[in-house]
């Protein structure tokens, strides 16, 4: 690391925000990160571990935690790492708010139906927004396993060549996108077509089925990207197919967890709950389906863990989208 390199904030302690804190720090420089829990800044600081969220990792030495949103004033760069659903509110609770903001949360806001870089525009209308996503699974970057990503900027080549600067390693490699609704529309629904890939896993339909469901999943994906403006080679790469496949064949993926955990039998309502992590395509999943019947866009995949997620059983689901009519790979309406 260069002398005099400005310190990076993050803001979100769970298992992919420390796992960025700690790659970020891997060549010395300055990491302050935000934690909501009061014990767990304690515990970075003091024994730099992360035992709720990332207990593999022993934490750099350059990283430190704070649970004042305020101590960022005057960073001119942050990752956001915290869940889709309260990154509004965290914005809307910063005094002042970094030049470059790069969201690394993937999901869409419910009730409204915005995407990230929308309430982020929102909350900090004088920042400029960046999203980086891909296949990256949180245990394996902080491990400094090589990893590629999206890195999509509002702000165009200017604030890539800012960012790149402080992110881009070794063993972790930003790819230079401007195509911000695609980079997020990709990591928003491989989170729900993974919750069907998991319950297919659960119900023990084989590989067969699994390879199926990510191809037409993908093409789900690819319909309503276009939709919304995406362009498909965008959704082609690391943030859209990339991210799918990662997400659609592990157990490490918390979607794909809860749909295997759905596809044997077990309640939706009682899984939500016991969770301590949050698996962002449950969220996702009933705005998802509505954003689709409203722009006309066939998501019957989508539409399934919908139903799943609102307390159907696994197997009348899918007995449902096998059952549905034959039509052409191309279909296009809902």
């Amino acid at each position: 690391m260069s002398a005099g390199a400005k310190p990076v904030g993050v803001l979100g302690a769970g298992a992919w925000g420390t796992a960025l804190a700690q790659m970020l720090a891997s060549d010395g420089r300055e990491v302050l990160i935000w934690a909501l829990e009061p014990e767990l800044v304690e515990e970075i600081n003091s024994r730099r571990t992360n035992s709720l969220y990332l207990p593999s990792a022993s934490l750099s030495a350059s990283i430190k935690a704070t649970g004042n949103l305020a101590d960022f004033a005057g960073y001119d760069t942050a990752l956001v790492v915290t869940p889709a659903q309260h990154l509004g509110r965290v914005l809307g609770g910063m005094a002042g708010h970094p030049r470059d903001l790069v969201l690394c949360s993937k999901g869409i806001e419910a009730g409204s139906g915005r995407l990230m870089n929308d309430v982020a525009k929102a909350a900090a209308p004088g920042s400029d927004i960046a999203i980086l996503s891909g296949p990256t699974f949180a245990h394996e970057v902080a491990a400094g396993m090589p990893t590629a990503v999206t890195l999509a900027c509002g702000g165009g080549e200017e604030q890539w060549d800012r960012i790149a600067k402080i992110i881009a390693r070794p063993q972790f490699r930003p790819y230079y996108s401007d195509d911000v609704v695609g980079a997020e529309i990709g990591g928003a629904v491989k989170n729900v077509l993974a919750i069907a890939c998991g319950v297919v896993d659960g119900l023990g339909l084989g590989q067969n089925a699994r390879a199926a469901l990510i191809a037409r999943g993908y093409a789900e994906m690819l319909r309503f990207g276009e939709a919304l403006g995406a362009r498909r080679d965008t959704l082609a790469g690391l943030c859209g197919l990339g991210d799918l496949v990662l997400t659609c064949s592990s157990s490490s993926s918390r979607n794909f967890s809860l749909g295997k955990a759905l596809g044997e039998g077990k309640s939706s309502a009682v899984l939500m709950a016991d969770r301590r992590t949050v698996a962002e395509g449950a969220h996702t999943a009933p705005v998802l389906v509505e954003l689709a019947a409203q722009s006309g866009v066939a998501m019957p995949i989508v539409a399934a863990v919908g139903q799943l997620l609102g307390g159907a059983a696994a197997a009348e689901v899918v007995t449902r989208l096998l059952a549905r009519p034959l039509t052409t790979e191309q279909e296009t309406s809902a």
